[in-house]
């Protein structure tokens, strides 16, 4: 059973221009600790954060940000803003040539053309296996990713697009790497469906016509967080090492004494 999370206050603005941002601090370990406040956050892209989001950003202490985003994501919706005194580190998680006519379908295709890619389950089995492939592709990424973070690149903050995918993945990662329960985990990624969270889809020219209830309704699987595209991260892990440890000892080279550094970062232990 899931301990009850500690009543911290959370540290969640109203950001104007990044969406999903979040501190995952106080999430509950098997163990009995808790995430440290103020160490890992994640969020959507941070190009579009205006002044006063980029205030609040530089109190955060931030040392690395770490951007999942392609060259594609980063032409369409431009480079993060710039925070003074922070390292930004841009680590793709997929191939800007890997789907790049399905992603300009989804922009700019007629209704027909989403109902023939995207119809019958189909969105949906696209996001799963981008999450299992990120799992069995990425793991020279995920292994950097740690290590950083057990080494000197805490606070931190990581994002891709919307902070839903590869930036949910990575968090996931980064979190069981520590302990943190599975429900928890799970329970952190699905806040990414809160509507004031959410990616702000734009198609086209945004008409009536681009964003109607059906074209959403075909959209909708590439927008959500789904259990069902982490659990087939999960289950590929099982997969593929057997179990979620040696994931991460023989999959991402995560030591002992790299396991310790991290949770000396990132954990409060139970006293």
């Amino acid at each position: 059973m899931t301990q009850q999370l500690p009543q911290v206050p959370s540290t969640e603005p109203e950001l104007t221009g990044v969406r999903n941002f979040r501190d995952v601090g106080g999430l509950p370990t098997v163990d009995g600790g808790r995430v440290r406040h103020g160490r890992l956050f994640r969020s959507g892209h941070l190009a579009h954060a205006t002044e006063s989001d980029a205030a609040f950003l530089a109190t955060l202490g931030l040392h690395t940000v770490f951007d999942f985003r392609n060259a594609a994501d980063i032409r369409l919706e431009g480079p993060d803003v710039e925070l003074p005194g922070v390292r930004n580190v841009n680590m793709p998680l997929s191939d800007p040539a890997d789907g790049a006519e399905f992603w300009k379908m989804i922009r700019e295709g007629n209704i027909e053309q989403l109902r023939s890619i995207l119809a019958d389950d189909k969105a949906a089995g696209r996001m799963a296996e981008s999450y299992r492939r990120m799992i069995t592709d990425r793991t020279d990424e995920h292994s950097r990713i740690l290590h950083a973070l057990a080494d000197s690149s805490v606070p931190a903050l990581m994002h891709c697009a919307a902070g839903k995918d590869r930036a949910g993945l990575a968090i996931a990662i980064s979190l069981l790497a520590v302990g943190v329960e599975r429900e928890a985990v799970e329970a952190d990624y699905l806040k990414s469906n809160d509507p004031h969270r959410r990616y702000l889809v734009r198609r086209g020219d945004n008409s009536p016509e681009a964003l109607s209830p059906e074209v959403m309704e075909l959209l909708s699987p590439l927008f959500d967080a789904r259990l069902e595209y982490l659990h087939s991260a999960f289950d590929t892990i099982e997969r593929t090492w057997g179990a979620t440890e040696r994931y991460l000892t023989e999959g991402l080279g995560i030591g002992p004494g790299t396991r310790e550094r991290l949770r000396e970062r990132l954990v409060v232990d139970a006293v």
